[in-house]
């Protein structure tokens, strides 16, 4: 993003000289205006962005409007005391242990069926128990103009679906379901033709890749700022039954019926949910004439063909009747087979028509509710909203994705909550916290881990000030979180500077819990390209700042310790100086290691930055950097630092994680090739890399003896053919 930071610094300079009127005016980054929630929800919109609230009476289609908004008051969280035999306590509230038999990690760890969450479990582990899988299969050719797909020469596909034109969502199966987040460059609804982009939550059959549903999140009408072009949905969704969860592109939290309208009925709160069929311009024939025929009673020929590509031809008369003189109307009858009333509003430079869903739309989602978190916490996200929620019990945990704004350094909300936790059966809000405060470096992609540790469950946040946040997976007290333990995963000397060229970075990737220990690895946006990276493991049984070091300032012959700073926790020249904790939950660090013992780091001795989330068993890490880096390390360590069995280089950057399951480990890079290694530390040289015909972002998964590969456009099923 290093020319559109340049411009966004720019445009602040030019806010400077101009005032505070000019910066409202070329940033355009203040979230949209608060909207109380109201107690009783009985309606909603499928196509979210579509706030309309239509009746027999009116219509009307609310325009979003990026005014500024205060942020809701939140204080930082409390560290809770340690109990006095952490190893031995019981959770704060006995709810919360409910584990049900869709969310237990050992049976979904161990069982080799479906992988219903990103990392498959809430300990966020891609190490799935699936067996008889192939190392070697061939995708056929695919035609770059038609996309007809020749398999002639395929071998060990079962299927592949066509995605969004942009893919970074992970594959979740579950349920007699795939479901993966993309863009709507598919084009799977004909009243959203590939054209138009939007954020699209996908839902295939899990036996044969036929389309089933589209969840359509239309773009925010602040832009940029909060919801970039074509990266639509990123995250990947819990599924429990007959459930899922999700964050969408606009920050909602939504949760669904996974069998969308195919089980027959509407399910709720949220019911009746509209949604968007076309968008007819009035300055053009077919805007013209229906804006002429409307007032008659009629439709035009315009707009018979405009209901005919959107998949809502018309059969019979329509019966026209007007519901604002001059701005709404309302056409019974007859579409594509159903009897419907659709809704038509004179909206800006368009004629919108909407339709009311129900069982007959089975190619739309069901949403059954919707947290908002932009409207009702005041949070904005940066560029994009993405969290993989994960669930306790009842608790649902989210992270709400709030960060900076285009200029790179003003933080638009910030006491808004970073971390929160919702009652997943009605989206109530239980709990929030807002620990990074303003030392938001960038923004907040991270997502929630929870397990049991040292006898009390925990739910881990990545902030995005770089710290991990560890606090009771419980229902808080007063409405925030109990904070357990706090760990600075940069060294206090990094710094950050704006567009990657400092040495302070996020966290993006997914902590993840392994034989009690915690590991995580720090790293940027993408765009912000390579850099110096941390890979730690820690302990998570100690409380309050478990941090490597401590920030200090040095007057004369005493020290004191001085709160964070988001630029730089220590600056020596200040007469600040790092000190070592004694408190320190490290069990051991990896950044730089001189394997071959020459005395220079070489390129393949440094962890560099990543995005991706390691994957661990029998004691062996697999975790790649963005530097194109595929680490292997000893998951205890030796003798308080890391054990590096070796590296291999892709020579290609890697997005995604490793997958381990079946004896074998298999990675994705952005050249579109996946290597497959032999599992184990002796095993340094891929045994087969094999081309995907597109940049692979995201995460292989395993289920139900399938490998699921989703590239840049399309999803892939892998499996053994049977003779």
């Amino acid at each position: 993003m290093r020319k559109q930071e340049l411009s966004a610094f720019s445009m602040i300079v030019v806010a400077s000289l101009l005032g505070s009127a000019a910066t409202v005016v070329f940033s355009g980054c203040n979230p949209p205006t608060a909207v109380p929630r109201a107690e009783s929800n009985t309606s909603g919109d499928n196509t979210t962005g579509l706030n309309a609230n239509l009746t027999s009476a009116n219509v009307t289609v609310a325009a979003e409007t990026p005014v500024e908004t205060p942020a809701a008051a939140q204080a930082d969280a409390k560290i809770a005391a340690a109990p006095a035999d952490s190893k031995k306590a019981a959770p704060a509230d006995s709810a919360t242990t409910l584990v049900n038999e869709y969310a237990d990690p050992k049976k979904v760890l161990s069982g080799g069926g479906d992988w219903p969450q990103w990392g498959g479990t809430r300990l966020r582990n891609n190490v799935p128990n699936v067996t008889g899988l192939p190392t070697t299969w061939d995708i056929g050719d695919f035609d770059r103009r038609t996309g007809e797909w020749d398999k002639s020469d395929a071998e060990n596909i079962a299927w592949y679906s066509n995605l969004g034109s942009q893919t970074y969502g992970n594959p979740v199966v579950a349920s007699g379901h795939v479901f993966v987040g993309t863009n709507n460059g598919g084009g799977h609804l004909k009243r959203y033709p590939a054209s138009v982009d939007l954020g699209c939550l996908l839902a295939f059959d899990e036996k044969t890749g036929d389309f089933r549903w589209q969840h359509s999140s239309e773009k925010l009408i602040t832009g940029r700022v909060h919801d970039w072009p074509l990266q639509g949905i990123c995250d990947a969704p819990l599924v429990e039954g007959e459930r899922l969860w999700f964050v969408t592109s606009r920050g909602e939290v939504r949760c669904l019926d996974v069998d969308g309208f195919y089980d027959g009925e509407d399910d709720g709160p949220v019911t009746d949910e509209v949604a968007r069929v076309a968008d007819i311009a009035l300055s053009g024939d077919a805007g013209k004439s229906t804006m002429a025929s409307l007032p008659e009673g009629q439709v035009s020929d315009g707009f018979l063909a405009a209901m005919k590509e959107a998949g809502e031809e018309v059969s019979g008369d329509l019966k026209v009747e007007t519901v604002t003189e001059g701005s709404a109307w309302k056409a019974s009858g007859n579409f594509a087979g159903v009897d419907r009333t659709m809704q038509i509003k004179k909206a800006g430079p368009n004629l919108s028509v909407f339709k009311t869903l129900g069982v007959e739309d089975k190619r739309d989602a069901d949403v059954i509710w919707i947290f908002n978190m932009m409207e009702e916490l005041g949070t904005s996200q940066h560029n994009m909203c993405s969290c993989s929620v994960t669930s306790y019990g009842d608790l649902l945990f989210v992270n709400t994705s709030n960060g900076l704004d285009e200029s790179h350094i003003n933080l638009p909300a910030p006491t808004a909550p970073a971390f929160i936790c919702l009652d997943k059966n009605t989206g109530e809000l239980i709990w929030s916290d807002a620990s990074p405060g303003t030392n938001i470096l960038h923004g907040q992609w991270s997502s929630p881990t929870v397990g049991e540790l040292g006898g009390v469950p925990q739910v881990l946040f990545a902030g995005g000030d770089g710290w991990l946040y560890s606090f009771q997976a419980d229902r808080g007290t007063d409405g925030k979180g109990n904070l357990l333990w706090k760990f600075d995963c940069n060294p206090k000397e990094s710094k950050w500077i704006l567009g990657g060229e400092g040495t302070r970075n996020n966290l993006i990737a997914t902590p993840v819990i392994y034989n009690d220990l915690v590991y995580i690895a720090v790293g940027q946006d993408p765009e912000h390209g390579e850099g110096e990276g941390h890979f730690w493991c820690i302990d998570p049984t100690k409380r309050g700042n478990v941090s490597p070091q401590l920030a200090m300032k040095v007057e004369g012959d005493s020290r004191s310790e001085i709160a964070h700073k988001r630029i730089q926790a220590v600056e020596p020249e200040k007469g600040e100086i790092a000190v070592d904790n004694p408190n320190s939950a490290v069990v051991w660090h990896y950044s730089l290691a001189d394997t071959n013992e020459d005395g220079e780091i070489d390129f393949e001795e440094e962890m560099h930055r990543t995005i991706g989330t390691c994957a661990i068993k029998d004691d062996v890490i697999y975790v790649t950097d963005f530097s194109g880096l595929l680490h292997c390390l000893d998951a205890q360590g030796a003798d308080g630092k890391a054990k590096v069995h070796f590296t291999y280089d892709m020579l290609a950057q890697s997005w995604g994680s490793p997958l381990i399951t079946d004896g074998k480990v298999y990675v994705g890079d952005e050249d579109g090739d996946v290597a497959i290694f032999q599992f184990g530390p002796q095993y340094t040289e891929p045994m087969e890399e094999i081309n995907m015909g597109s940049s692979v972002y995201s995460t292989p998964v395993a289920a139900n003896g399938r490998i699921y590969i989703s590239t840049k456009d399309k999803l892939f099923a892998i499996e053994k053919e049977t003779p």
